[in-house]
């Protein structure tokens, strides 16, 4: 009898190895961006790990290049700047055209690839389709406030760097659609109209997918007018923050 009960056991183990073989089998093959020892593959939807993946590419700019030009992706690369806490040596300037259409303004914009990967998954998944969706047109381009800046988080004195201090963030202050009309963060967050608003919020929280860390006016004063959006990388389960 207890031989047939082991029999039995083994049987039941050995199925339900099986399924879960089989389930995560049919999620790498369909849902590969779902887990994370899948290569990452800019033309996939963006899935769990996916923004995990970019920051991790902080680590070999070599193979951040190669994904964007696969996916083609226009940039110019920046001759390194600063040193030791601000040494900022894998900057590259996004250019329209290729696969990306958004203009940023200024346009002298210079930051990390792993966040240049960020903004075009953001433009294509996020950004387009929420401004289709609300006002019936495309972005045409992105105010900001810059990406490189050496300094500590918050400006003081000591404490930890920010992200800024290697161009591994950006600050985002408004988007312009195709026939000019301009939704900022700082008018528009609370006092715009209900689908200014609206898409306001539908991207940030897309870009809390392919970002580290989003902060908005929803998480301090100091973020009223932009959007602060860096890859931070603090490896496969780390934190990630979307205020």
């Amino acid at each position: 009898m207890r031989t047939v009960k082991g029999v039995v056991r083994s049987i039941v183990l050995l199925l339900l190895i099986g399924g879960i073989g089989l389930i995560g089998y049919v999620v790498v093959r369909d849902r590969p961006q779902d887990v994370p020892w899948t290569e990452l593959d800019l033309t996939q939807p963006v899935g769990m790990f996916t923004g995990r993946k970019i920051a991790a590419l902080g680590s070999d700019p070599a193979k951040c290049r190669a994904l964007l030009d696969r996916a083609g992706v226009e940039y110019a690369v920046r001759s390194p700047r600063g040193e030791g806490q601000c040494l900022a040596d894998d900057s590259l300037i996004p250019e329209a055209g290729g696969a990306t259409a958004i203009r940023f303004r200024p346009a002298s914009l210079a930051t990390s690839c792993p966040v240049v990967t960020g903004l075009a998954l953001w433009e294509w998944q996020v950004l387009q389709p929420a401004a289709r969706k609300h006002f019936g047109e495309s972005v045409a381009s992105i105010g900001h406030f810059g990406s490189y800046s050496c300094r500590r988080m918050y400006g003081g004195s000591d404490g930890p760097w920010s992200e800024h201090a290697t161009a591994d963030a950006i600050d985002i202050a408004s988007f312009t659609l195709e026939g000019g009309k301009k939704i900022s963060v700082l008018d528009d967050w609370n006092d715009g109209n209900a689908q200014e608003q609206a898409f306001l919020r539908e991207v940030r929280d897309g870009a809390c997918d392919l970002f580290a860390t989003v902060l908005s006016p929803d998480y301090n004063a100091a973020h009223a007018n932009h959007f602060h959006l860096d890859q931070a990388d603090r490896g496969t389960t780390g934190f990630r923050v979307c205020r």
